[in-house]
């Protein structure tokens, strides 16, 4: 054969030899909390449970103080123990590894004490209030005894939303409680969340942040919680920049993952435009940037859509910009962002741990 139809032939070979893909991987471990379309069915929560326990290999529990309770006469033992110590004790026996996160303000309105402390003429501005915060926390690390423990969330956005009095409460109770944990617990890792999208000056229509005050005011933070809603700042998910997460910690090297956060599947007319496809390309997109910031983990804190018929009436009406987060419907429908899930909790996992 000559040698100009042999140089033929090995191209026509090599151009029919398909190039071997790499196989997706991911840093992160992915999970939830667990929630049901409605709060007052336990049938639906144990429904919800056997479902994302199949699709998960971390959990979270993240919770407000519960003031009501604590201030009318339940012990603060007592209540970790009825609450939370069962469903703990799950998780372990399904391997997961547990995160907790206790919120000393109000989850839905950062411009506020939570509700109760308001009914109450309260605050976490108050020194009793910060105690019982205190003591809810070291309760549940050393009930439960979670391998990572968060003391607030979202800090940067109650600090530019919410009065002095209630930040510096948050901020002095936070801190003194690191302390308290340290003392009788060496080795849970301590953190705050921040909320990126507001870093990002997404929610106000301004300019990038950042959360370098977030640093000087939690000196103890050892990792950091992401929350992040960018349906609130961007029209589709391919839009938000590969450096979303990265860019807050440059010069860092400290462990990050994603507490709660998601694309919702449904519109609110006047605030957002969504669909249950840019839900799932919401899902896709995000793998990325949670492998580009090495991530830890993320964490849906829904897997169900909320039945916004059966809210009971003290929730802020803003719940419904997050009635549509979930993985299905209220009806345990498969929505379009599970199967995108599906496929990347399929990745073979490359983190640390």
């Amino acid at each position: 054969m000559k040698p100009a139809y042999i140089l033929v032939v090995i191209f026509i070979l090599l151009s029919g030899c398909k190039k071997e893909e790499a196989e997706p991987t991911r840093t992160f471990r992915m999970g939830f909390q667990n929630s049901a379309p409605r709060f007052d069915n336990l049938d639906l929560f144990v429904q919800s449970l056997a479902l994302w326990t199949q699709r998960a290999d971390v959990a979270m529990i993240t919770t407000e103080v519960p003031w009501e309770q604590l201030l009318t006469g339940t012990p603060v033992n007592d209540f970790v123990v009825s609450n939370y110590k069962e469903l703990a004790a799950y998780y372990r026996s399904k391997n997961f590894k547990l995160w907790v996160y206790i919120d000393p303000q109000n989850g839905l309105d950062r411009t506020s004490d939570a509700v109760y402390l308001q009914q109450v003429d309260k605050s976490i501005a108050d020194a009793d209030m910060q105690l019982l915060y205190q003591k809810f926390t070291i309760a549940m690390d050393s009930i439960l005894n979670p391998e990572h423990l968060g003391l607030a969330l979202e800090t940067n956005l109650i600090r530019d939303a919410a009065p002095a009095s209630i930040y510096n409460g948050v901020k002095t109770a936070v801190n003194a409680t690191a302390q308290a944990v340290r003392a009788r617990n060496a080795t849970v890792p301590l953190s705050v969340s921040v909320q990126v999208d507001h870093a990002w000056g997404k929610l106000a229509g301004g300019g990038f942040i950042g959360i370098a005050q977030d640093f000087v005011d939690f000196p103890f933070i050892e990792e950091l919680g992401l929350s992040s809603y960018p349906y609130f700042g961007f029209d589709n998910p391919v839009d938000i920049p590969i450096n979303y997460y990265t860019r807050l910690t440059e010069g860092k090297n400290l462990p990050v993952f994603v507490t709660e956060g998601g694309w919702a599947s449904a519109s609110v007319p006047g605030s957002f435009t969504s669909s249950p496809e840019l839900q799932k390309a919401y899902i896709e997109h995000h793998a990325h940037l949670l492998n580009e910031a090495k991530a830890e983990a993320v964490f849906q804190l829904v897997f169900t859509d909320i039945d916004i018929t059966a809210i009971p009436d003290e929730v802020p009406d803003n719940i419904g910009y997050f009635i549509s987060l979930g993985m299905v419907d209220i009806n345990f429908n498969v929505k379009p962002a599970l199967n995108a899930w599906d496929k990347i909790f399929g990745y073979r996992y490359t983190g640390n741990d």
